[in-house]
């Protein structure tokens, strides 16, 4: 039976997961410095709200960029090899070959390999064996720049509901609370989705998001008045 990879996940999964937590842990983080500050809760919901909006606009626009860079990049490297394979085949398929000899083939059959993969596809071999690209890892701004948003803003929407519905004397407490909650659920599902260890996952969003509760708070009730 053939195993089931997680691998193509990787492009939706990171901005996914990058989205959730940290629209978790700065609506939380901001809530709460706001909180111990002595603020109305009309002023903490306030800046929540405007937290969110400015979060998930920042997120869906630093990941277009970055993505897009990334993309950019991609399609030059492909379009200098697809040049070279045009200009010089005979020394991109000895490069090929050395390539796959440093990956522990003899030499004659890194040749045969070489020339039969570019026989089949000469710059999408090149592309996944010599720059490392390939369909898998391939960037995709738009989607990325949408998933940040949208899982930006419903982590978002989770502390400030919270905020919203609890008691203004117990709201730190309940959001910090709830927050880590939401951010181990998460932590261990994107853990579980990639195939990776649900528990460490779990543990590492949640220390993180500790520790940037904590500091906002810390600095809330210092410069509070």
């Amino acid at each position: 039976m053939p195993e089931i990879h997680k691998s193509h996940r990787i492009g939706w999964l990171r901005a996914a997961v990058l989205g959730a937590n940290d629209g978790i842990v700065s609506t939380a983080s901001l809530i709460v410095g706001i909180a111990a500050a002595n603020t109305s809760r009309e002023g903490i919901l306030l800046a929540g709200v405007a937290g969110l909006v400015a979060g998930g606009m920042s997120m869906a626009a630093g990941e277009y960029v970055s993505v897009s860079s990334q993309a950019d990049t991609e399609k030059a490297d492909l379009a200098l090899e697809k040049d070279a394979l045009q200009n010089k085949p005979e020394e991109e398929k000895e490069e090929l070959a050395k390539i796959y000899e440093g990956r522990g083939l003899e030499p004659e059959l890194a040749s045969q390999v070489a020339v039969q993969l570019m026989e089949h596809d000469a710059l999408g071999a090149h592309a996944r064996d010599e720059i490392g690209i390939s369909e898998i890892s391939n960037a995709n701004p738009l989607q990325a720049a949408l998933s940040s948003a949208l899982t930006f803003t419903l982590g978002a929407a989770l502390p400030l509901f919270a905020a919203w519905i609890v008691p203004l004397n117990n709201l730190i407490w309940v959001v910090t609370i709830a927050s880590l909650f939401f951010l181990a659920f998460l932590g261990g599902l994107a853990a579980y989705a990639g195939g990776a260890s649900i528990f460490k996952g779990a543990w590492r969003v949640t220390f993180w998001g500790a520790l940037a509760m904590a500091l906002t708070a810390v600095v809330g009730q210092f410069f509070g008045v």
